[in-house]
């Protein structure tokens, strides 16, 4: 078991950044390959990034690509996703999520869920 506590959501103005972190515990997280998802109301969960268990590669939707940075932190177990230059349709629910599979993209090749962290941009 993989357990996964999100945080560093919140309330930001469009143009600002935002830094979401990913504490990881339980089995060797540095085995998984980590990705962040996000939702918003009404809309299904969708994929934002990615990064190999290495953290030498990482994977972007095209919708953050140049503006979202993820990376991760093995000796600290934590995973992170820089936002920078949000904008209002960024708000969503982000989930950090635990793969056993590089490059996952979808939902169901995630075997382990955070419980969601809020950003909201304001325009």
């Amino acid at each position: 078991q993989v357990q996964l506590v999100e945080s560093g959501g919140g309330l930001v103005q469009a143009g600002g950044s935002l830094r979401l972190s990913c504490a990881a515990s339980g089995r060797t997280f540095s085995s998984y390959a980590p990705g962040w998802f996000r939702q918003a109301p009404g809309k299904e969960r969708v994929f934002v990034a990615a990064i190999s268990w290495s953290g030498g590669s990482t994977y972007y939707a095209d919708s953050v690509k140049g503006r979202f940075t993820i990376s991760r932190d093995n000796a600290k177990n934590t995973v992170y996703l820089q936002m920078n230059s949000l904008k209002p349709e960024d708000t969503a629910v982000y989930y950090c999520a635990a793969s056993e599979v590089t490059r996952a993209t979808m939902a169901y090749e995630y075997d382990y869920w955070g419980q969601g962290t809020q950003v909201t941009v304001s325009s």
